[in-house]
């Protein structure tokens, strides 16, 4: 991508021939110049230039790009490391809009949990023929296998766990009405079976039968757990969406699932065995001890975990993740998105199949 775009509020014409390209004026498909105008209105300042503008590996779902800009004036003057969040190519049909996961963000860095903090949104398609936000661009990594295996991310394993509960308990300390978060539907009955509902609508209309996971769908709408707190859930708290440095945790990431629902259905998907990694005998995302998330999440939301109601929504998680990842696979199957990640993905529906199989007896 083409580097140094820049734009100024009120330029000065110099001296040109008639023809020429105005400074800041973009080159066939370089969209740097157009941001770069955006950014001066979005974030304040006389100027702004564009000195990166790079795609992210990572984000299945959407598109993650660095953004670096210089800004001259106005009260955050001064060079900035940000992320642009786009629309990927194709889409999962469950997954937010840019504006919408935008307003969960906001509605978390107010909440005090630990996200990037967010800057501005652009919700029209004038800038890049798509709408996308801004935010703070965090340190380290959120690759999982490197955070379960690499010894340079170790760090103190039983204090991140803990810190990862105190995070998610604050993330459930928002509960409905939010302003803001009005496009998020508050569940009529237990949000349990509300959650099976959905899936079973969505692999009804598949265009394969799936018996497997179909019979894990009815054991899990027989035993749902009644109704209790409706708080919001992150809905993908997982190892892979939060992001760590050498000193610890620095963010929470990804919230384009997020919604109302049972606190206990984000405890049981980070502690499912298919977001550990490889790393099975680290039940708290493949990183740390399931007692250390717990005590964390205890201590700051004062409420006791109930093990057993977390079993439950461990099965729900791998029966969520089947759907999920029959949804990405279908992403490249399509034709829509040739990305060998989607194709994999796809290819994981049996072993979580089997999963469900083993956890859940006649």
């Amino acid at each position: 991508m083409k580097l140094g775009s820049a734009a100024t509020l009120d330029p000065t014409p110099g001296d040109q021939t008639p023809g020429d390209p105005t400074p800041g004026d973009p080159t066939p498909g370089d969209p740097t110049p157009g941001l770069a105008r955006w950014l001066i209105g979005a974030l304040g300042g006389n100027a702004a230039q564009v000195t990166r503008f790079e795609k992210l590996g990572g984000g299945a779902i959407q598109e993650n790009w660095a953004l670096d800009v210089v800004l001259s004036g106005g009260p955050r003057a001064g060079r900035h490391a940000l992320v642009l969040r786009t629309d990927a190519p194709s889409l999962v049909a469950s997954s937010h809009t840019r504006a919408q996961e935008y307003a969960l963000l906001r509605s978390a860095w107010a909440g005090g949990v630990t996200v990037p903090e967010p800057l501005a949104l652009a919700s029209d398609t004038s800038v890049l023929g798509k709408p996308f936000y801004v935010m703070r661009r965090l340190a380290g990594t959120a690759a999982g296998h490197l955070l379960v295996r690499d010894d340079r991310w170790k760090g103190d394993r039983s204090a991140l766990a803990q810190r990862l509960g105190r995070e998610l308990a604050r993330i459930h300390k928002i509960a409905p009405p939010q302003t803001g978060l009005e496009f998020l539907t508050v569940p009529s009955g237990p949000p349990a079976k509300s959650v099976v509902a959905t899936l079973r609508h969505w692999l009804d209309g598949y265009r394969m039968a799936r018996p497997a996971l179909e019979w894990g769908l009815r054991w899990l709408d027989r035993v749902a757990p009644p109704r209790g707190a409706v708080r919001l859930l992150h809905r993908d708290f997982r190892t892979g969406n939060y992001m760590v440095d050498d000193q610890g945790l620095t963010g929470i990431l990804d919230w384009e699932f997020a919604g109302w629902g049972d606190p206990d259905e984000d405890i049981g998907w980070f502690c499912a065995k298919c977001w550990r990694f490889g790393a099975i005998a680290r039940e708290a995302g493949g990183i740390g001890e399931r007692q250390d998330f717990y005590r964390g999440y205890e201590e700051e939301s004062g409420r006791r975990i109930d093990p057993d109601r977390i079993r439950y929504w461990e099965i729900l998680a791998h029966a969520r993740w089947a759907v999920v990842a029959l949804q990405q696979g279908e992403r490249y199957v399509s034709g829509a998105e040739a990305s060998l990640d989607l194709a994999l993905t796809g290819r994981r529906i049996a072993e979580l199949e089997h999963e469900i199989l083993k956890a859940t007896p006649p």
